[in-house]
């Protein structure tokens, strides 16, 4: 983890820290150390899971751009055949970001500031960069792992390499994410490892003063 000092929390409101990193990183794991320590996390996948649930604003647009073949026989939005349509193009990929991604940025900053004042609220965000965001947080902590470490990663979750790699390069860079990172935390060795350098992270700068 790369060494900053302690961030002063605001007056009134939660300190609010922008958590991303690149598919197969693990900030999703990082997230859950911090909730142990007690940060309030937001995950911007949840968000976005519910944001297309089936009645809603956001499932019907997505149907109405991308067709009926992105949704199961149930009327819920299948995942992996939008996935297909999307990721290996990228005025598609644009298009749903550019519906999706205001509905799931305004459910998930209403839930971050009903996060109390003194604690802090965590935005776990893959897209941080990509949507400029940097400037909404009073921290940015970014998750890396080599590219060895994300694929295997992604492998486990049964996803093939062509797709990995495809999302992986729909994605910002490791060099653009640590452009706007105040914390970068390694994650391509252990979980142990891991632990370790969330704890770090949490005492020397994240912790609430007193």
């Amino acid at each position: 983890m790369s060494d900053a000092s302690r961030i002063s929390h605001p007056r009134g409101r939660a300190l609010r820290v922008g958590l991303t990193g690149g598919i197969g990183a693990g900030k999703s794991t990082v997230a859950e150390h911090l909730a142990r320590h007690g940060a309030v996390v937001v995950a911007a996948d949840d968000v976005a899971r519910e944001v297309v649930e089936p009645g809603t604003q956001g499932l019907d647009a997505v149907v109405a751009e991308f067709g009926p073949q992105v949704l199961r026989p149930d009327g819920s939005l299948d995942r992996s055949a939008l996935g297909r349509l999307v990721f290996a193009d990228e005025l598609r990929r644009a298009r749903l970001e550019e519906i999706l991604l205001p509905l799931i940025a305004a459910e998930a900053w209403a839930r971050l500031e009903e996060v109390e004042p003194g604690r802090v609220a965590v935005y776990d965000v893959p897209l941080l960069v990509e949507g400029q965001m940097e400037d909404m947080f009073d921290v940015v902590v970014v998750v890396e792992a080599d590219m060895e470490a994300r694929l295997e990663r992604l492998a486990a979750r049964g996803m093939e390499a062509e797709q990995a790699m495809a999302r992986i390069a729909s994605q910002a860079t490791d060099a653009e994410r640590r452009a706007v990172a105040d914390a970068v935390i390694a994650n391509s060795g252990s979980l142990e490892d891991l632990a370790l350098a969330v704890d770090h992270l949490w005492d020397q700068q994240l912790a609430p003063e007193g």
